[in-house]
C-alpha cells in the first residue's frame, strides 16, 4: 500500500479548507450562498429526523430536550456573544473583552459541534464505512476495530463534559481522534470535524444514568457514515 500522504491524494483527501453544504451553512456561520451571516442571526435548524427516530439508542424525551433547550441556548449565547461584541466595538469599549470572546468560542463552537453530531446521526445508520473512507481509516488506524476502540477509548475518557472527535487535519493531512473538553477546549488548529459524540452528560443521562460508556457504544449503531464520508469528501486540496 502508498504511503498515507500518498493514499489520501489519490483518494482525494488533501489538505484544504471544509467547503459546508447546504445544511451546515448556517452552523458554519455562512447563508447557502456563501454570504457571512449578520452578527446575532443565527437559528436552530431542525433535525433532519423526528424526534422518536433515534430509538431505542436515544430517546424522544433526550432528544428533544438536546435538541430544542441545550442546542437552541447555544445558539442564543453565540448571537448574544456577536452583538455584545459588535456593541463593544461601536463604542471602543472592550472592557469585558475576555468575557465575551469566550462566550463566543464556548456557544458558537456548541452550535457547531451540535449540527454536526444531528447530521452524523440517522435512523438507518450503523455498520461500518466502506470505500476511501474505510481504505482511509486502515490506513490510518490499522483496522475499523481499532479506530473504533480508540474513539470510544477517547470519548469515555472525556474530562467532565466535552467530546470524542473524528477529524480531518489539514495541516498534518491525516485522520485524527480528538477529545474536546466543554466544546471549545484540547482541540488542534486545523482540524475539520467529521464525525463527534457528545459526552455533556444531558445528550444520555435520562436513559443511560452514569453509564456513559454504554450511551457511546450503542452511538455507533446509528452513525450515518455516508454523512461522514461527504464531510470528508469536503476536505478540498
Amino acid at each position: 500500500m502508498s504511503s498515507r500522504r500518498e493514499f489520501l491524494k489519490q483518494a482525494g483527501i488533501g489538505g484544504g479548507v471544509l467547503l459546508f453544504g447546504n445544511g451546515m451553512a448556517a452552523a458554519a456561520g455562512m447563508s447557502k450562498e456563501g454570504q457571512p451571516i449578520e452578527a446575532g442571526t443565527h437559528q436552530l435548524a431542525p433535525l433532519p429526523y423526528d424526534y422518536n427516530a433515534l430509538e431505542p439508542v436515544i430517546d424522544e424525551q433526550t432528544l428533544r430536550l438536546h435538541h430544542g433547550k441545550h442546542h437552541a441556548a447555544y445558539v442564543k449565547g453565540l448571537n448574544t456573544a456577536e452583538v455584545k461584541l459588535k456593541e463593544a466595538r461601536a463604542a471602543n469599549d472592550f472592557s469585558l473583552i475576555k468575557h465575551w470572546e469566550r462566550e463566543l468560542a464556548f456557544h458558537g463552537s456548541g452550535h457547531i459541534l451540535h449540527a454536526i453530531f444531528w447530521e452524523n446521526l440517522s435512523p438507518n445508520g450503523g455498520g461500518k464505512p466502506d470505500g476511501k473512507l474505510a481504505q482511509a481509516i486502515d490506513a490510518e488506524f490499522g483496522s475499523f476495530d481499532a479506530f473504533k476502540a480508540q474513539l470510544i477509548a477517547a470519548t469515555n475518557a472525556v474530562e467532565a463534559s466535552g467530546w470524542g472527535v473524528f477529524a480531518y487535519h489539514v495541516p498534518f493531512q491525516k485522520l485524527v481522534i480528538l477529545q474536546a473538553e466543554k466544546h471549545q477546549d484540547l482541540t488542534i488548529w486545523g482540524a475539520i470535524p467529521l464525525l463527534v459524540i457528545d459526552v455533556w452528560e444531558h445528550a444520555y443521562y435520562l436513559k443511560y444514568q452514569n453509564r456513559r460508556s454504554d450511551f457511546v457504544t450503542a452511538i455507533f449503531d446509528i452513525i450515518n457514515w455516508k454523512n461522514v464520508v461527504g464531510r470528508l469528501d469536503q476536505a478540498m486540496k
